[in-house]
């Protein structure tokens, strides 16, 4: 019971965080002040490797999304199908803000989106459907520009139905190994 009561704990705790950190980004960014959001997403991402039982895992898939997020988001950027508010200090590629989505992002994949292991094509139709509407509600709240709505709503379908399910299947494995490596140690 008090496993249950603890992993339940931590997937309240790390929706309501995630829900926190990506309005605090999304509108800190649109608002010109992006440092109030980064600020809100290392801590949320900082609390959740804190209540990780697989941290290490938890850091790796934190960084894989950043690497992917930002090849995706600087792709999108070149080709002019979203325009950043609060651009980085590198013209024409993923602001430091939208990079910070990614690693909030990879905090969901083991434990709230749990249900989506080992189904990859419904993390393909949750992507193509959750993407392109992230983007569009950052676009609502002012935290960028989509000047070219239904190409780049297909562009971020077709993205997201591939980033996401590869995401999760990554997240599988590392949480596969790490608790494979717990239980060695033990």
């Amino acid at each position: 019971m008090n496993v249950l009561r603890s992993r339940a704990l931590r997937l309240a705790v790390n929706l309501l965080a995630f829900q926190a950190a990506w309005f605090a980004c999304v509108i800190g960014a649109a608002k010109g002040v992006p440092d109030i959001g980064l600020a809100a997403v290392v801590a949320a991402v900082a609390l959740h490797l804190g209540l990780s039982p697989v941290r290490a895992a938890d850091a790796l898939l934190a960084g894989a999304a950043l690497l992917i997020g930002f090849a995706w988001d600087s792709l999108l950027a070149h080709v002019g199908l979203v325009e950043y508010a609060s651009p980085g200090p590198l013209p024409g590629w993923a602001p430091p803000w939208i990079l910070a989505l990614w690693a909030l992002f990879a905090t969901t994949l083991r434990e709230p989106l749990r249900w989506l292991h080992g189904r990859p094509l419904l993390g393909a139709l949750l992507g193509a459907i959750g993407g392109p509407l992230s983007y569009a509600s950052a676009e609502r709240l002012g935290a960028c520009r989509i000047p070219h709505l239904w190409q780049a709503m297909l562009a971020l379908a077709l993205g997201w139905a591939v980033i996401v399910p590869l995401l999760i299947e990554s997240t599988r494995r590392l949480t596969v190994r790490a608790s494979a490596l717990r239980g060695a140690w033990r």
